[in-house]
C-alpha cells in the first residue's frame, strides 16, 4: 500500500547547529513547551499553534527536549547569537531568505536595494516607475 508521503516541516527552516539567540530587547517574545521532535516545534512555529506572536524561529534544545519559539530571528535588532552545545536553531527561510521567489509577494526579507546598489522603490508608491 502506498500512502501520500507528508511533508517535511523542517523544510521551511534553515538550521544552524549549535547556536541559541538571546534577546537583548526584553519586549521580544518567547514561548516554550516540552516537546519530543523539531518537527513537532516546527509544524507549531509554522502554523503559529497556541503562540501570542508571529512565529520566526525556534530553538531545540536536545538535552532537555525543550522547544523556544521566538518573535525574533538572527536579523532581528536587539538580539544576540550565542554558541550553544545543547541548542539548535531554526529559522523561518521566509525570513532570512534575501532572495525573490516568483514574483516576491512574499517577500519578507531585509534587502532593500538592487543588485547594483540602487534603493529599491517602494511597494506603495507610483514613483520613479508605475506598476
Amino acid at each position: 500500500e502506498c500512502r501520500g508521503k507528508k511533508r517535511n516541516p523542517l523544510h521551511d527552516f534553515k538550521k544552524t547547529g549549535e547556536l541559541m539567540l538571546i534577546k537583548v530587547n526584553k519586549t521580544l517574545e518567547v514561548k516554550t513547551k516540552l516537546l519530543n521532535t523539531t518537527e513537532q516545534c516546527a509544524k507549531r512555529c509554522s502554523r503559529n499553534k497556541g503562540l501570542s506572536f508571529t512565529c520566526k524561529a525556534f530553538a531545540y534544545d536536545r538535552v532537555t527536549k525543550r522547544c523556544h519559539w521566538l518573535s525574533f530571528n538572527s536579523l532581528t535588532n536587539g538580539v544576540r547569537k550565542k554558541q550553544d552545545h545543547a541548542f539548535d536553531l531554526y529559522e523561518k527561510k521566509d525570513y532570512v531568505r534575501n532572495c525573490i521567489i516568483g514574483k516576491g509577494a512574499d517577500y519578507k526579507g531585509t534587502i532593500s536595494v538592487t543588485k547594483s546598489g540602487i534603493q529599491c522603490q517602494a511597494w506603495t508608491s507610483m514613483i520613479p516607475h508605475e506598476h
